[in-house]
């Protein structure tokens, strides 16, 4: 009797990684659910939901689609981790497990073929910059990411001021009928510390300028350079996170792969 005892509780479900995992993932849960409902609300705002069609209508990259497509795959990750540990549902732990692992891999792999085929990935990052450029005033959280992005690394456009040609609203040439014609977005401006309201009309005619005059107002270093300068700044804190992410995907494979074995072995004593 008390060999059969030993061995029963020797294959007992742990409870501390079975509530570790579930508490990992409700807040897993929740963060998805925040960034799908903003996405969605965004969304609502633009009135894209009344209108689905207009999703296939924005000439550049719509931020609201990282909210929705990073907050739908967390949603549906801590749905499953908190269900799976809370009933200790094996089938939901697994496809928790393998889904995250997968993403592991994925990101693992983009990382490869990142340093592999960095020329590339620079040219298409110049072609992404210059269509988001083209289609900047066609929407308002594009509009908002780009003067983001100008700000913080102190340039305008993919690779100087110029750039801003391909635009509708601030090429030079004479058919454009726009007060814009041959200036710059206000967050490519120089900002004044003594001026305390933005000045959204500093980039007015600022290109009819020479380049060194240009250089007094506005940001004339490309945003992509700028971007490299940054990464290579930034390089061990932004390797700092993405093994931090990396650690924190393998530590809930781990956990989940280790509740699924102690449920087998269980349900192997019943």
């Amino acid at each position: 009797m008390s060999r059969k005892h030993h061995h029963f509780k020797g294959a007992e479900v742990s409870c501390c990684v079975k509530y570790f995992l579930f508490g990992f993932n409700i807040i897993f849960w929740l963060l998805g659910a925040a960034f799908l409902g903003i996405g969605l609300w965004a969304w609502a705002e633009k009135g894209v939901l009344s209108n689905l069609s207009s999703i296939t209508d924005l000439g550049g990259f719509d931020p609201v689609w990282l909210f929705i497509v990073v907050g739908a795959v967390m949603f549906i990750l801590g749905f499953a981790g908190c269900i799976g540990a809370l009933r200790e549902n094996t089938l939901l732990l697994k496809f928790f497990s393998v889904f995250l692992g997968l993403i592991f891999f994925l990101e693992l792999t983009a990382g490869i073929l990142a340093f592999v085929f960095k020329d590339w990935i620079k040219d298409q990052l110049n072609f992404f910059i210059n269509n988001n450029v083209k289609a900047y005033r066609d929407d308002i959280d594009l509009q908002n990411l780009i003067d983001f992005a100008q700000e913080y690394w102190s340039c305008c456009g993919a690779h100087g001021s110029d750039d801003w040609n391909m635009n509708i609203y601030f090429n030079c040439t004479d058919m454009n009928p726009s007060r814009e014609r041959c200036g710059v977005p206000f967050s490519c401006c120089i900002k004044d510390p003594a001026e305390d309201v933005i000045n959204t009309q500093c980039g007015y005619d600022v290109r009819l300028q020479g380049e060194l005059d240009r250089q007094k107002y506005i940001y004339t270093k490309g945003c992509v350079g700028q971007f490299e300068k940054w990464l290579q700044d930034n390089l061990i804190i932004v390797a700092g996170i993405f093994v931090g992410i990396a650690l924190l995907q393998i530590f809930g494979i781990c956990l989940a792969q280790n509740l699924v074995s102690d449920v087998k072995a269980v349900k192997a004593n019943w």
